[in-house]
C-alpha cells in the first residue's frame, strides 16, 4: 500500500545524518536551528519527517548535495525537501481558509462544470511534437512536486464521496452536476479528492495561519526523482560503491534499476504473476507515472554510462569522485536537453534568450545571486499541469522498423512498472515515444485524461478538474490578478481580455463567471492565446519564466557557471552542449539504432530518421585528469 511507502520513506529520512557528527536540527518551515528540547517535542509529535531538517555544516567546495541543502551557504535548509514555497501573489481565502468566494459572495462555479464546458474532449494529434515532449514535461513536473496528495485520496482516504467523508475536513471531493455530459447517465455524482498537505496540516505550524504547501522534493532541477533527497537512502538503495556506479539488474539483455526487496507492493497495478518488476530507488515516485518511470530508467542507465566513460579516461579516480562527477554530468545533460532543446520549442527560443533563460553563446554564463533563495513557486508546480491538455491517452507501440503494433492506455500504467518488462513492451514504447505525436496544444483534452485519469485506482477521475480544484485550495488569486502581474496593466471587464484570448473564449468565460475577478487561474490559462513565438498560453509562459529565472539565479551548482565547486572546464561545457534527447535515447534506449536527430519533433523533411552513429555524442576525453596520466607513468 502507498501508505506503507510513505512510512518507509519517513523511517529512512528520520535517520538522515544519524551516522554523522555535528548534525544541526533545523525547523524546516522557518529555516532556523532548533534546540534539543524543541527537537524532542517534534519527536513526541511524530512529525520530525516533515518539520525538521537534519543538516551537516556546509562546505563551500563540496559537490551538490543529494538532499539539496547548502545550495545557499547563508541559508542551508533552502533547497532541501520540506522547505517553504514562494508565492508569486499572496494567497486569498474565505473564512477558515476555505476557497475564496465569488465577487458577489456566492460560491464559484463547480470545477467539473467549468472543465466540461470550457474544454472539449477528443483526440487531436500535434503535427509537430512527439510524445517525448510531454513525457519529459511530466518528468520535469515530478521534480517539483511529490506524491503525498495523490496517496491521500487514492489509498488513505478513498471515502470522501461517502457519507463519512462529510465529517472529514481533509476531504474536498469534486461534485458532478446532474446534467454532466458524461455522468448524467451513470450513478457517479462525485470524484474523490483531498485537501493539499501543508505545514499546518502536518503539525509544523499552527493551524490558524495561512496554509503553506509542503512538498517532498528538492527545490532545484537536480534529478531528485532519480537520486532521491536523502543520502542514507541513496547509499542503501542505489550505490554499488564501485566505480561510481548505481545498482542495476540485467534481465534478457536489458538494464534496470534494482528490484525492490520491500514487502510493500509499491507497483499496485502490476498484473501478476507476469508483471513483477518494481524499482527500488531512493525516490519511490520513480514507479509512479509511465513517463516518469521511462525517464528514470533512461537517466539511471545514463548515470552508469557516464561513470564507465569517466572511469575509462580516469583510472585513478576513486568511487566517490566517479559517482559525483557522473551525477554532475547526468544533471547537466538533463538541464541542457530541457532548457536548450525542449523548452525553446514550447516557449520560443527568442523569448527565452530575452528573459535570460538560455544564452545565444555556447560558453559559460553566471546569473547566480545568493540573495535569491533556491525555492519553487507554488504557482509553477500547479500551472505545469496545463500540459495535461497535451497528453495523448493512448500510447502507440512500434517495432524497430517503425511498424505500428498496438496501442495501450497510458492511464493504466500508473504504478505499473512491471508492464515495461514483459513482452518487449519497453522496446515498443520507446520506439513510440519518438514516432507518435503528442496531443495538440489546443482547447481539447483526451477523454482518458478527463474521465479515467488514474486507471483502476479510482472509479472515475478527471485530472483537469482536479487541477482547477487544487488551485482554489492553494489560495490562488483570480486569473486577472496574474494577468496584471504578468502584463503590467489593469483588467477590469471581460472586454479587456480580448488582448489575450479570442472573442468566443471571452464569451465562454462571461457565461460562466459573473465577474472578471471570479475567473480561476487555470480556467483562464485553458482559454488563452499562445505567447508570440511559442506554443503555450501567455500567462503560463510568464509563470514558468518567473520560476526558471529563480531556478538559474539561486542554484549555486548551476551547470553553466564557471565559478562553482567542481565546475566544468570550457571544453567540458562545450561537450555538454552536444547533448540531445535523441543522443540520450541512442545511448540508453532499448534496441534503438535509428531516430530522427531532433527527437522532440516528428520525423520528416529536414528531420529524417537516421542511424544513431550519425548523431554526435559527448567526448569524455574532455574529462581526462592529468593526474591520472602522471600516476600511470609513475607506476
Amino acid at each position: 500500500m502507498l501508505r506503507s511507502i510513505v512510512v518507509f520513506l519517513c523511517l529512512y529520512t528520520l535517520c538522515n545524518g544519524c551516522k554523522f557528527m555535528n548534525i544541526i536540527h533545523y525547523d524546516s518551515y522557518k529555516g532556523t536551528p532548533i534546540s534539543d528540547k524543541e527537537y524532542k517535542e517534534y519527536i513526541k509529535k511524530n512529525n520530525t519527517f516533515w518539520c525538521v531538517n537534519d543538516i551537516q555544516p556546509c562546505d563551500p567546495n563540496e559537490w551538490r548535495r543529494i538532499d539539496g541543502s547548502c545550495n545557499n551557504l547563508k541559508h542551508p535548509t533552502y533547497g532541501a525537501m520540506h522547505t517553504p514555497l514562494v508565492k508569486v501573489l499572496p494567497s486569498v481565502y474565505d473564512a477558515g481558509y476555505e476557497p475564496r468566494k465569488a465577487k458577489d459572495g456566492a460560491d464559484l462555479p463547480l470545477p467539473r462544470y467549468l472543465r466540461t464546458s470550457l474544454l472539449l474532449e477528443g483526440k487531436v494529434p500535434d503535427q509537430m511534437l512527439t510524445q517525448l515532449a510531454t513525457n519529459l514535461l511530466t518528468f520535469i513536473s515530478s521534480e517539483v512536486t511529490s506524491v503525498q496528495d495523490t496517496i491521500n485520496y487514492v489509498l488513505w482516504k478513498p471515502y470522501c464521496c461517502e457519507p463519512r467523508g462529510k465529517a472529514d475536513r481533509s476531504c474536498t471531493p469534486n461534485k458532478i452536476p446532474n446534467d454532466d455530459p458524461v455522468h448524467r447517465f451513470s450513478s457517479i455524482r462525485c470524484l474523490n479528492l483531498t485537501r493539499p498537505e501543508s505545514f499546518q496540516s502536518m503539525g509544523c505550524v499552527r493551524n490558524d495561519t495561512t496554509p503553506d504547501r509542503i512538498l517532498s522534493s528538492t527545490s532545484t532541477l537536480d534529478l531528485s526523482t532519480l537520486y532521491g533527497g536523502n543520502l542514507d537512502m541513496l547509499k542503501k538503495m542505489a550505490r554499488t560503491f564501485q566505480n561510481g556506479l548505481l545498482k542495476t539488474e540485467i534481465e534478457e539483455g536489458r538494464e534496470w534499476p534494482p528490484s525492490t526487496k520491500s514487502k510493500t507492493d509499491i507497483c499496485l497495478q502490476n498484473q501478476k504473476p507476469a508483471e513483477t518488476r518494481c524499482h527500488s530507488t531512493p525516490e519511490v515516485g520513480s514507479n509512479s507515472l509511465f513517463a516518469v518511470n521511462l525517464f528514470v530508467i533512461w537517466f539511471w542507465r545514463n548515470h552508469n554510462f557516464i561513470a564507465k566513460s569517466l572511469a575509462k579516461v580516469n583510472p585513478c579516480w576513486d568511487d566517490d569522485q566517479l559517482f559525483y562527477a557522473a551525477r554532475d554530468v547526468n544533471i547537466a545533460i538533463y538541464l541542457q536537453i530541457s532548457f536548450y532543446e525542449l523548452l525553446p520549442i514550447l516557449m520560443g527560443r527568442k523569448n527565452m534568450i530575452m528573459n535570460n533563460l538560455i544564452s545565444k553563446l555556447s560558453g559559460f554564463r553566471d546569473l547566480y545571486n545568493d540573495k535569491i533563495l533556491p525555492q519553487q513557486s507554488i504557482e509553477m508546480a500547479a500551472v505545469l499541469r496545463w500540459f495535461h491538455t497535451m497528453q495523448e491517452g493512448s500510447l502507440k507501440m512500434y517495432d524497430v522498423d517503425g511498424t505500428y503494433l498496438k496501442a495501450f492506455p497510458v492511464v493504466n500504467l500508473t504504478l505499473r512498472t512491471g508492464f515495461l518488462a514483459v513482452d518487449n513492451n519497453i522496446d515498443y514504447l520507446t520506439q513510440g515515444s519518438f514516432r507518435q505525436p503528442c496531443g495538440k496544444a489546443d482547447y481539447i483534452v483526451d477523454p482518458d485524461i478527463a474521465e479515467v485519469g488514474l486507471g483502476t485506482l479510482q472509479q472515475a477521475f478527471d485530472i483537469p478538474t482536479s487541477d482547477l480544484t487544487k488551485h482554489r485550495y492553494f489560495g490562488f488569486q483570480p486569473y486577472v490578478k496574474y494577468l496584471e502581474y504578468c502584463n503590467r496593466q489593469k483588467y477590469e471587464s471581460f472586454e479587456d481580455l480580448l488582448d489575450v484570448m479570442d472573442p468566443e473564449r471571452v464569451e465562454m468565460l462571461r457565461d460562466r463567471y459573473n465577474h472578471i475577478e471570479d475567473i480561476d487561474l487555470m480556467a483562464g490559462i485553458w482559454l488563452e492565446k499562445h505567447v508570440r513565438g511559442g506554443r503555450i498560453p501567455s500567462t503560463l509562459f510568464c509563470l514558468i519564466t518567473e520560476q526558471l529565472g529563480r531556478t538559474i539565479a539561486s542554484d549555486r551548482h548551476w551547470y553553466e557557471r564557471q565559478d562553482r565547486p567542481h565546475a566544468f572546464t570550457l571544453q567540458q561545457l562545450l561537450e555538454i552542449r552536444k547533448a540531445t534527447i535523441s543522443r540520450l535515447i541512442c545511448d540508453v534506449g532499448d534496441k534503438v539504432t535509428q531516430i530522427q536527430p531532433k527527437g522532440f519533433l516528428r520525423a520528416g523533411p529536414g528531420n529524417e530518421m537516421c542511424s544513431c552513429n550519425s548523431i554526435r555524442s559527448i567526448d569524455f576525453n574532455a574529462w581526462a585528469d592529468p593526474q591520472c596520466v602522471v600516476n600511470k607513468r609513475n607506476k
